[in-house]
């Protein structure tokens, strides 16, 4: 939930993301598949608090989770849900893009979405007082570093090392992506992509999903385990 990339390449769309978590925190549960809104969805599963950083429905239609919003914001619990939860709000309405400009998001944490559908993509960011929508070019690249864990500067340090990985490939594979969240700057353990800060924060998961035609493959790595867990399916 606190790094994000999205490419689109030779007919793929590949989402993936690197969670960042207290190690005190529960593991997170593989992705499986549940009944949400009446349509499946798969998603891994967060056992403190129910909710998901990453989800994934029958349309094949992608919520992502980051914490925070714009900019690094001082918390003020107790909060009234988890942001999780919130995502699979979002995921079980009939269109999360329109679910989004009613869904009633009072004293809950700033946090930022990334939402494919329909062959769209949007960013849409709460900041506790504000909901903030974005479409972002589909054709292009993109990536996000969360605000609470990485300061300005660091998330542009990242993003010039995601461009400089783009420009010497001429095509972008799934497994590119999966090397790139997994082992670029690998040797920097506060700021890399995967991060071990005194055994109190690390990166425990990778998960990814690729969209192709009219099937998703969902691929989810638990750095903890080193398990794999993979799921596909067609969209309906």
């Amino acid at each position: 939930m606190c790094t994000v990339s999205f490419i689109k390449s030779q007919g793929k769309v590949i989402i993936t993301s690197n969670r960042d978590e207290q190690t005190s925190r529960p593991s997170a549960i593989a992705p499986k598949n549940y009944i949400l809104g009446g349509k499946n969805v798969v998603y891994p599963k967060d056992p403190k608090a129910g909710g998901t950083w990453y989800v994934v429905d029958e349309r094949g239609t992608v919520l992502v989770l980051l914490n925070g919003a714009s900019e690094k914001h001082i918390i003020r619990t107790p909060y009234r849900k988890s942001r999780g939860l919130v995502v699979l709000e979002l995921i079980a309405s009939s269109s999360p893009k329109n679910f989004w400009n009613t869904i009633d998001l009072h004293n809950i944490e700033p946090f930022t979405v990334v939402l494919f559908q329909n062959d769209q993509l949007f960013q849409l960011q709460w900041d506790s007082s504000d909901k903030l929508t974005q479409e972002l070019d589909v054709n292009q690249h993109h990536i996000w570093s969360s605000s609470t864990l990485y300061p300005k500067d660091v998330r542009a340090y990242r993003t010039n090392l995601f461009n400089s990985f783009l420009q010497q490939k001429q095509m972008v594979a799934e497994e590119d992506m999966y090397q790139f969240h997994r082992y670029t700057d690998d040797e920097n353990q506060e700021n890399g992509f995967v991060i071990n800060r005194n055994n109190g924060l690390k990166t425990l998961s990778i998960t990814q999903s690729v969209i192709q035609m009219d099937k998703v493959n969902i691929i989810h790595y638990d750095l903890l385990t080193q398990e794999i867990s993979t799921i596909s399916f067609s969209i309906v």
